[in-house]
């Protein structure tokens, strides 16, 4: 089953009734990877294993960790939940519609949740590749943990068991048309499209849904987050040196370049020689003549 190389993030969970509450629910849905990072409560609590009931084999299993980062290594493909207004115009598409991207066959991917309080910060939502928001009443949106995470995890396995039974695919984003399962399970009308998606007119385009025309390389081959993410950092550090970038823009810079090459979705030799430009590039700095650099 695909589900078992899906984990199921919490970022500094603060609650152990929502911890218990999450693993429960995921042994509900088949999903067995918990994560927590840096929490900020005590999973083997009472309260958290009484909340699990038969859950709590996924509760004792579960893996901590200090940093989001350190969560994800490994990790081919990650989305965050958020209903989180950016800078840069991101797609925020409904659980159905994004969550079976998760899925495709031999990846190993993420599903990120933030803390009960603020949610995932602009830093810590870099670190995903697209990213959800659940339609909810605009007058009361906020949903608790718990019931988020219990959302996702019920359309990650109706996804899963659809498949299995031969029922089909999901429509290839909100382009669909035309007998697509959206359609049938809401009676011909249009998804539920996001409440804080945007709407200006810098808006990406629709992201497809797997098994689709989706212009990447093969998932296999596809260069895991923690891979991805050191070559970011190095690319910060070269362009630093170089002038490219400056100390107080750098942050707004880097996370342009970081979208950029989360849609190109790499390989790992493809990495590795992007890597090999930068170290020539250091090189150089370092022994070319000046002059030679400048092109004189």
């Amino acid at each position: 089953m695909k589900l078992n190389r899906v984990r199921i993030i919490l970022v500094e969970p603060a609650g152990p009734l929502n911890v218990g509450s999450v693993a429960r629910v995921m042994k509900n849905m088949g999903l067995e990877e918990l994560w927590l990072v840096n929490p900020k409560c005590d999973r083997k609590s009472e309260a958290a294993q009484l909340m699990a009931v038969h859950g709590g084999d996924v509760l004792e299993s579960a893996k901590e960790a200090a940093t989001l980062p350190e969560a994800l290594v490994g990790c081919q493909r990650a989305i965050a939940t958020t209903s989180r207004k950016r800078d840069i115009p991101i797609k925020q598409d409904p659980p159905r519609i994004g969550i079976p991207w998760l899925l495709e066959e031999g990846v190993t991917s993420a599903l990120i949740f933030g803390p009960e309080d603020r949610g995932l910060n602009n830093i810590e939502l870099n670190y995903a590749q697209r990213f959800i928001s659940i339609p909810a009443n605009p007058k009361y949106p906020s949903l608790n943990l718990a019931q988020a995470v219990a959302i996702c995890c019920y359309e990650l396995y109706q996804f899963t068991m659809s498949k299995e039974d031969g029922i089909g695919e999901r429509p290839e984003g909100r382009r669909e048309t035309e007998g697509s399962l959206e359609e049938a399970a809401i009676g011909n009308q249009q998804p539920l499209p996001s409440l804080t998606a945007p709407t200006t007119e810098n808006t990406l385009p629709p992201l497809p849904i797997p098994h689709s025309s989706f212009p990447i390389s093969p998932t296999s081959e596809t260069a895991s987050l923690d891979v991805l993410e050191a070559y970011v950092q190095h690319l910060e550090a070269v362009l630093l040196k170089i002038g490219y970038l400056y100390p107080h823009t750098a942050n707004s810079r880097i996370e342009k370049l970081r979208r950029i090459l989360h849609r190109a979705t790499p390989t790992p030799e493809e990495v590795k020689m992007l890597r090999g430009i930068l170290r020539q590039t250091e090189w150089a700095l370092q022994f070319l003549p000046r002059s030679l650099i400048d092109g004189k």
